[in-house]
């Protein structure tokens, strides 16, 4: 190696928690110290211990028998130090204390890992001076620029164990049962959990359905001699914001049809325990890459994989944008073609 002083960096978690954060600390922190002999903060409840100057110093030693779990050892919260104030101006104290708390600790470079909220933020703190990388994370799947985030896997694990038992209690009461799936604005979660669940109905924030187009695909199982139909249905499709979409669904199918209708929402328990392998070693792959684009600098930059090959995306490229299920998606097309019902036949 060479004599050049070793590159200090820190690392935060911000957003929404999920599987596989721990797995992605260890990552840059293991690869930065063991390879390139870099110095590793880590600094605590996401970009609020930017603020507040609040962090650790993260040792190899500290980052051992955290790959397999939940959560985040550097805790998370969800602000926005860019975030508009009163009278639509913004509260130019918290960059400036970042920039301060980034200057006196010396720091070469922050990582930022979280979804679009996160690569936002890291994108205006580029535009600041600062040195950041940032690493795609969400089980809503929606991170514009990469194939996947980590997190996702883990939670089309849950969600479709969660169905699958829904199975089993529909078919013993010759019930409707419809699970309300996590995903406000993009329906991966629900599409690949109903899916690999065996769901009967899905439906997704990107595809218009009809509530008397599902009704009628319900009742024509029922003359079908199929006793019971499984709904999957993302938090974040059209309906009423006084009550919730599954709610909003069940009570519509209990109207429509006079068939007995339940119904689940899923939770915030999507979001929890330990990683999936594929998360674990995903979170892996980026927190490596992540340790590597600083050695290499490439700042201003989000990891992302593209057909399995680790790339670096430009984070102004990121922000502000979604990445959301294409309505012609060939998964769609193919669930469509064995007789799954996206709501949308009678339009």
């Amino acid at each position: 190696m060479s004599n050049a002083k070793p590159k200090r960096i820190g690392i935060l978690t911000a957003g929404g928690d999920c599987p596989g954060l721990n797995a992605a600390i260890r990552g840059v922190g293991k690869t930065a110290i063991v390879e390139y002999g870099m110095e590793v903060i880590g600094f605590n409840a996401g970009y609020s211990g930017l603020i507040n100057k609040d962090y650790i110093e993260l040792k190899e030693s500290q980052l051992s028998g955290i790959l397999t779990l939940g959560g985040t050892i550097l805790g998370t919260s969800r602000e926005k130090p860019f975030k508009m104030v009163k009278n639509g101006q913004k509260d130019l104290h918290k960059p400036e204390k970042i920039i301060q708390t980034y200057n006196d600790l010396n720091l070469d470079c922050v990582v930022c890992i979280g979804g679009n909220g996160t690569m936002k933020t890291a994108s205006l703190l580029g535009k600041e001076g600062l040195n950041v990388v940032g690493i795609p994370k969400t089980i809503d799947n929606d991170v514009w620029g990469t194939d996947v985030t980590f997190g996702f896997d883990s939670a089309v694990q849950i969600a479709t164990e969660s169905i699958d038992r829904l199975h089993t209690t529909a078919n013993s009461h010759q019930r409707v049962m419809i699970i309300e799936i996590m995903g406000h604005h993009a329906g991966w979660l629900a599409l690949y959990s109903g899916l690999a669940g065996g769901g009967d109905i899905i439906l997704l924030p990107e595809l218009e359905y009809n509530i008397r187009s599902v009704c009628k695909k319900i009742e024509s199982r029922y003359e079908n001699k199929k006793p019971y139909s499984i709904v999957v249905v993302a938090e974040g499709i059209k309906h009423p914001k006084d009550k919730s979409a599954a709610t909003y669904i069940a009570e519509a199918i209990n109207t429509y049809t006079g068939i007995d209708t339940r119904e689940t929402v899923l939770g915030y328990i999507q979001r929890g325990g330990s990683p999936t392998p594929m998360d674990r070693i995903l979170a892996t792959r980026y927190g490596a890459y992540a340790a590597e684009s600083i050695a290499n600098g490439n700042f201003g930059t989000m990891v992302a994989i593209r057909n399995n090959e680790l790339i670096n995306v430009p984070l102004e490229e990121v922000g502000g944008k979604l990445s959301l299920v294409d309505p012609n998606l060939p998964l769609v097309q193919n669930a469509r073609k064995m007789g799954v019902s996206f709501g949308d036949e009678y339009l």
